[in-house]
C-alpha cells in the first residue's frame, strides 16, 4: 500500500480525538448500509472515484455503500450535508482537493469550517491535472506556450471545468510560475470545455486525468505535461510541467474520505483500515490506472496534514490571482 510520508499531528481536528464506544458496539459497525456523499454530477471524475471504491469498499465492511450526489454551489451542497449529518460514521463524504482546499479559499462564507466540522478518514487517490493544448493549435510543449504567451499576452486561452476547480487554480498557479498573462475561460462542466479545446474554440486547458486522459490516448489533444511531483504511470514519456520549464509547479490532485466531526475514534478507525484494504484490491487499482491515478493510504492523522498544508498554498495561489466565487 502506497501511504504519504507526512509527520503526524500532535493535534489534529477535534473529532479525531472523541471517545471511543463500547468494544461491542464498535465491533457491530456497520450493521445497515452506509451513505457516501459527493459533492459533484454523476458521471464526473469524483463520482468514478466513488463508485470505484463503493465496490471494494462494501466488500470490506460487509454493508452497501450508497453514493449519494449533491451537486452544485462550487462543491458547497454536498459538503454541507456531510457537515450537518449525525456523527455516527454511516455519512462518509468525498473530500477532494477541490472541496477540502481550494473553495475555502474563494468563496466568502462556507456553511460549515473544514478543520472544524470534518474529520479526515484517509487519502484514497493521488493524481495529475494535464495541461494540453488544442490539437488545432500551433502549441507543441510547455516552453513553446510559455514562449508565445509571453511574446503576445492576452492571446492564449485557458479552458477550466468552472471557476474555484483544481483546474482553474492549477492554472493561475501556472501563470504566476512561469510570468505569462493567459486568459482564463470558465465552462460549466469539463465535458463541454473539453470539447471547445478539441474544436480549437480554446487553446489549452488544465484538466484531472480522470476526465481528460482517453482523448489525450487518442490523440484529440495535445498533452503537454503533468502537474504533479513526478510522471503519471500512464503517460510515462510525458514531463512533469516542472520538467517541462516551470521549475518547482507542483498541482497534484487528490481524494480522500471524510466523516462529519464527532464520529468515535473506533469507527473512524474501522473505516480506515477498510478503506485502505479496499483501495489496494486489483478491481480497484486496475480502474485507475489507465488514467494514470494511483492509491493513497495512510492515517487520519496523515490526511489531515495534507489538508491543513495544501489549503495554505491555495488560499496564497488564490489571493494572488484575485480568483473568488460569489
Amino acid at each position: 500500500m502506497r501511504s504519504l510520508r507526512l509527520p503526524a499531528l500532535s493535534l489534529t481536528l477535534a473529532a479525531a480525538y472523541a471517545a471511543p464506544l463500547p468494544a461491542a458496539q464498535a465491533a457491530d459497525f456497520p450493521d445497515h448500509p452506509v451513505r457516501l456523499v459527493v459533492a459533484q454530477a454523476a458521471g464526473s471524475a469524483s463520482d468514478t472515484v466513488a463508485r470505484a471504491l463503493a465496490f471494494d469498499l462494501a466488500r470490506e465492511l460487509g454493508q452497501q455503500i450508497v453514493v449519494d450526489n449533491r451537486p452544485g454551489g462550487a462543491l458547497v451542497i454536498g459538503m454541507e450535508v456531510v457537515a450537518h449529518s449525525p456523527p455516527d460514521g454511516y455519512t462518509l463524504g468525498l473530500g477532494t482537493i477541490g472541496a477540502m482546499t481550494i473553495s475555502p479559499a474563494l468563496v466568502p462564507k462556507l456553511p460549515y469550517n473544514v478543520e472544524r466540522d470534518f474529520q479526515p478518514i484517509v487519502l484514497i487517490t493521488i493524481g495529475h491535472l494535464l495541461l494540453a493544448a488544442s490539437p488545432k493549435s500551433n502549441i507543441t510543449s510547455v516552453r513553446d506556450l510559455i514562449e508565445k504567451a509571453k511574446a503576445k499576452p492576452g492571446s492564449i486561452t485557458n479552458a477550466s471545468s468552472g471557476n474555484g476547480t483544481p483546474g482553474h487554480i492549477g492554472g493561475e498557479l501556472f501563470k504566476y510560475m512561469s510570468g505569462t498573462h493567459i486568459v482564463h475561460v470558465p465552462y460549466k462542466g469539463g465535458a463541454a470545455a473539453i470539447n471547445d479545446l478539441m474544436a480549437g474554440q480554446v487553446d489549452i486547458m488544465f484538466e484531472s486525468l480522470g476526465s481528460i486522459a482517453p482523448f489525450a490516448h487518442q490523440g484529440r489533444v495535445r498533452p503537454l505535461g503533468v502537474s504533479g511531483v513526478k510522471r503519471s504511470p500512464a503517460f510515462p514519456d510525458l514531463p512533469t510541467i516542472a520538467e517541462a520549464g516551470v521549475p518547482g509547479y507542483e498541482a497534484p490532485t487528490w481524494t480522500g474520505i471524510i466523516t462529519p466531526a464527532g464520529v468515535p475514534r473506533s469507527i473512524v478507525m474501522r473505516l480506515n483500515d477498510a478503506i485502505n484494504k479496499a483501495i489496494t484490491a486489483p478491481t480497484f487499482k486496475q480502474r485507475f490506472a489507465v488514467i494514470g491515478d494511483e492509491p493513497g493510504g495512510g492515517t487520519p492523522e496523515q490526511f489531515a496534514e495534507l489538508v491543513k498544508k495544501e489549503t495554505v498554498k491555495w488560499k496564497e495561489v488564490a489571493l494572488r490571482s484575485g480568483a473568488k466565487i460569489d
